[in-house]
């Protein structure tokens, strides 16, 4: 993810040794992918994945309207199939997306990173433009993960005829309930779930370490549990378990990095692997916690070391 998304950081991320890069949901005209996918090219990128505010809360939400989704979802994996880019990053968090209670928690050097306490989640800030008071009653979690296998019939076989995954993200934080609405994407076994229902190589994970870490996994042991329906990896860590826990840097947060990349080597993993949410760097306060560019240029170096001391070939 490169924001923001101008010719002088995608060149940089370029002189980085970067092929390939996330953006955010296009719209749903092949021409706009494409003039995208053309800019990124006279760097020498590519589209690794289509992440972020995409056309699914109705869906989510099981809402009268949610057809309309169904209809915007499939016209944009088959412009993506027609665009070549092999992964849609999703979520299924109601009515919002990653939140954090505090932005400006100092990090190692004084660096601002975020947090988040259940505590105060009444003060909770998502840090996303999903975010919004939705007049639907409380969803459990039976009604959540019926409008999830609704939402995978409706969108594999079209994920699946453009050759692209769906590539399902942990909810952030990991917790059962957020807001009044109950969430399912918050355990590996809900993970497990996931996968048990439909074998399709269209029906994925994005693999967010750091979520993951928050819910008190074994890391490694988890990339192999899942193995190749692993399509795309998010590479962060938190310090701290899902009610209660701190962004860290890549670099010195609990979870063995070295080890996790030598998972990834180990499933076979080729697929998109990126930075995520990274600590603010002296200079950058105003800039979109999570999303700064300098910590993510430390980020890249970091991943890439990983990635030639196990091995592992990747597209970043």
């Amino acid at each position: 993810m490169v924001t923001p998304f101008d010719d002088e950081n995608l060149a940089r991320v370029a002189q980085l040794g970067v092929s390939a890069v996330a953006i955010r949901y296009p719209g749903l005209e092949l021409r706009d992918l494409l003039e995208t996918r053309e800019r990124l090219s006279r760097h020498g990128l590519k589209i690794a994945a289509i992440e972020g505010e995409l056309p699914i809360q109705n869906a989510i939400l099981g809402t009268a309207n949610r057809a309309d989704d169904f209809n915007s979802m499939r016209q944009l994996l088959a412009i993506m199939g027609e665009a070549q880019v092999p992964i849609c990053c999703y979520n299924f968090m109601p009515a919002t997306d990653w939140a954090r209670t505090d932005t400006k928690v100092q990090a190692r050097g004084r660096a601002l990173t975020t947090a988040f306490r259940s505590s105060d989640a009444q003060s909770a800030a998502s840090l996303h433009s999903i975010s919004r008071t939705d007049p639907i009653a409380s969803l459990s979690s039976h009604e959540m993960w019926s409008n999830l296998y609704r939402f995978l019939e409706e969108l594999l076989p079209t994920a699946e005829a453009a050759g692209v995954a769906l590539a399902m993200h942990p909810d952030d934080p990991p917790l059962a309930t957020f807001g009044k609405h109950a969430r399912i994407m918050n355990r590996p076994e809900d993970f497990d779930r996931l996968l048990e229902f439909s074998a399709s190589t269209s029906n994925g994970i994005c693999f967010c370490q750091g979520n993951f870490a928050a819910m008190g996994v074994d890391i490694p042991a988890t990339i192999r549990r899942w193995g190749k329906r692993i399509r795309y990896v998010h590479f962060r860590d938190v310090r701290g378990t899902s009610d209660d826990f701190i962004e860290t840097f890549h670099d010195n947060g609990p979870t063995d990095m070295v080890a996790a990349m030598k998972a990834y080597r180990d499933i076979g993993f080729s697929g998109p692997i990126r930075p995520d949410h990274v600590p603010q760097l002296a200079g950058e306060e105003q800039g979109q916690p999570g999303y700064t560019m300098l910590g993510r240029y430390f980020a890249y170096g970091y991943i890439r070391a990983l990635i030639q001391a196990t091995e592992l070939p990747s597209e970043q």
